[in-house]
């Protein structure tokens, strides 16, 4: 079977999360699932990948986070959730364009028969 390079996708792990994002607000773990369930198990996102997108796009106000509880009871534990902001929805809408252009690009150089 064959694997999504980390390298290949690295460049859209923003875009992946934003996208999750524009639904609702959500938390690491959720995010990390939903990737997997979106990407039917064919990308597995790192913690450490995405913590770090969450650091950075909360640097460049991409993104922003807040405290809420676990559940509507308000019993559990409070998890860190993260919803995107304006500059981050722009930003989302941006990269959309540049995946177009890229995927263009590529699939110029890929064989679509006789492989």
């Amino acid at each position: 079977m064959v694997e999504i390079s980390s390298d290949v996708i690295r460049g859209y792990n923003d875009t992946m999360i934003l996208s999750i994002l524009m639904k609702e607000p959500s938390y690491g773990y959720g995010i990390s699932k939903e990737i997997k369930e979106i990407s039917e198990g064919k990308y597995l996102i790192k913690e450490t990948t995405l913590y770090s997108a969450f650091t950075r796009m909360e640097k460049n106000n991409h993104i922003e986070s807040f405290t809420a509880d676990q559940d509507p009871s308000g019993n559990g534990k409070k998890r860190t959730y993260y919803r995107i902001t304006d500059e981050g929805k722009a930003y989302y809408r941006s990269k959309c364009e540049e995946w177009e252009l890229t995927r263009d690009v590529i699939e110029r150089f890929i064989e679509k028969e006789g492989v």
